[in-house]
Formats: structure tokens, sequence, C-alpha cells
């Protein structure tokens, strides 16, 4: 498939969580899919160990079974500290831009199933309660894989949104596709699909220096 004109730092500052610009009525092609986890799998995985494994939900109605099951985790979610919603910026355009994000995860909350595919990022063998390294090293077989999936989405005019929130409900999500739950743990749900257009921005942040620490924290 042919690429969009983008440098890799294009591709790496425009990769946005994309929602409310999903082309849900345009099919996503299964070798497209193919070339997206091709270049996942180049990503690290700690002892030369490939645990990551990609669902790729297009059936209509297991997309619309995981959306009830979204739907519901979302519910619980904005009633949580952690909901975007109850974050407060201090600056304004900041205030705009959480603004803006709880409006469009809130439409996918009621438009994840409309996604010409699902995409959930999984790892063999779970980390529940496990000691840090042990989840670390897990889940770093996984982690880096999807977000190069999401970016070779990017590249071909894809959008994806990182997604966590369905973990609340991770075994329903599990029996819905099959996943045998208690060897396989899920880390990502995405959605995926066409962009409407393909010019995205870099996202608004505070300068790298706030977050770095030289030498001592």
């Amino acid at each position: 498939m042919t690429l969009l004109d983008l440098s890799a730092d294009d591709v790496l500052n425009t990769t946005r969580a994309v929602r409310k610009r999903l082309d849900f009525s345009r099919p996503v092609e299964d070798d497209v899919i193919r070339e997206c986890v091709a270049t996942a799998m180049q990503a690290p995985s700690g002892s030369n160990l490939m645990t990551m494994q990609f669902v790729v939900v297009k059936d209509p109605e297991k997309r619309q079974a995981i959306g009830e099951v979204y739907k519901q985790c979302w519910a619980i979610y904005r009633e949580t500290p952690m909901f975007a919603g109850a974050i407060e910026k201090e600056g304004e355009s900041e205030q705009a831009q959480q603004e803006r994000v709880v409006d469009s995860a809130t439409y996918l909350s009621e438009h994840m199933a409309e996604a010409p595919a699902l995409v959930l990022g999984c790892t063999a063998g779970r980390v529940d309660g496990a000691p840090a390294m042990m989840s670390a090293s897990v889940m770093g077989n996984i982690l880096p894989g999807m977000w190069s999936f999401m970016l070779a989405a990017r590249a071909r005019g894809l959008g994806t949104a990182w997604t966590t929130i369905s973990l609340m409900m991770e075994k329903e999500v599990a029996d819905i596709v099959g996943i045998p739950f208690d060897e396989i743990q899920q880390a990502c749900l995405t959605p995926l699909a066409y962009t409407v257009g393909t010019d995205f921005k870099r996202a608004l942040r505070p300068d790298p220096d706030t977050i770095i620490h030289w030498d001592t924290w």
C-alpha cells in the first residue's frame, strides 16, 4: 500500500487518538492490517521472546458485543477520579484541549462498534499481582508493538485510539472473541479505520524540561 508523504518525525508527532474523524463507512483491507502487524513485530521483545498477539475483530456481531461492553466500562469510568472530565488544566488552551478530549472520547464510547475493525493487543502470560520486573517485562512485549502498530496505521492513512477501560471487563471481552483468559492478557483495545482527511497536528504539550530530571530527581 502507498504510504502517506510523512517523515518518521511527522508520524511520531502526529499520531493522535482519532475518534470523530474515523471513517466508519470504508472497510480496512486485511493486507493493510497485516502490514501494520508486520511493523509491530519489529518492536522490542524481551529476551527475543515474541509473546505479542493481535486479535482483529471485523465480525459485526462481535464488534457490537465489544461495543456494548465498552459502553458499560465507560459508564463506570465516568464516575472515577481518573475521568478525563474531572481533570482541570491550568491554562485556557490546555483546558479547551481537555474538554475536546472528553467530547471525542464520549463520542467513541457511543460508536466504538461502528469501526470496521477493532484490534486487541495481547500478550501471552498474565501478570495479575506479579512483581514489577515481571509485569514490566511481560507488558513490554506488547506495549511497544501496539504503539508501532498505531504508527504504521497512521502512515497508511488509518486512525487508532489507545483505550484501556475495557480491561475493567477483560473477561467479558475475552469470552466474546474466544481469548483464553487464563493464558492471554489484553493490554489495549483500539478502533481501526481510515481517517477523514490525513492532516493531523502536534498535540499541545508542556516544555520537555518540565519532565526531565538531569542526573537526579
